[in-house]
C-alpha cells in the first residue's frame, strides 16, 4: 500500500483539470511536503499508467518541461491539444496554473488520523 504522500500526490494530479498545469513543487506541498517535488516526479514516473494520471499537466516551477527531448515533446502537444500556450518554451503559470479547491488535510491531527485509518494496529481488530 502506498504510504499517505504518495496517495495524496496521486489524487491531486487526478484532479488537475484539462487545460491548467501544477509545478512538481505545488503538488507536493499541497500533499504535506514542500520539499518532495523530487518524490512527485518519482510517483509520476512509477504510477501514471497504473493510475491513468494526467502525467503531462505537471511541469517545473519556471513552467518548462523537464522531461527529455522524446517525452518532452509529447508532454507539450498533449498539453497545446488542451489549449495551454508556450511562450519562449514556457507555460504561463499566472495564467494556466491549477490551484484545488480543496486541497488535502496535511495538518498533523488529520496525518495521524489518516495513518491510524490506513495502517490500524493489531489491537485495533
Amino acid at each position: 500500500m502506498a504510504n499517505l504522500f504518495t496517495q495524496r500526490v496521486i489524487e491531486l494530479i487526478s484532479r488537475i483539470p484539462e487545460g491548467k498545469v501544477a509545478t512538481y513543487g505545488s503538488i507536493a506541498s499541497y500533499a504535506g511536503n514542500r520539499s518532495g517535488a523530487r518524490q512527485v516526479a518519482r510517483i509520476l514516473h512509477s504510477s501514471s499508467e497504473k493510475h491513468d494520471l494526467p502525467w503531462h499537466r505537471v511541469i517545473n516551477r519556471v513552467g518548462k518541461i523537464a522531461l527529455p527531448e522524446g517525452q518532452g515533446k509529447l508532454q507539450r502537444l498533449l498539453l497545446e491539444e488542451e489549449g495551454v500556450i508556450f511562450k519562449n518554451g514556457r507555460v504561463d503559470l499566472e495564467k494556466y496554473l491549477w490551484q484545488p479547491e480543496n486541497p488535502p488535510d496535511t495538518t498533523p491531527e488529520a496525518d495521524s488520523i489518516a495513518h491510524s485509518i490506513l495502517w490500524p494496529k493489531e489491537e485495533d481488530f
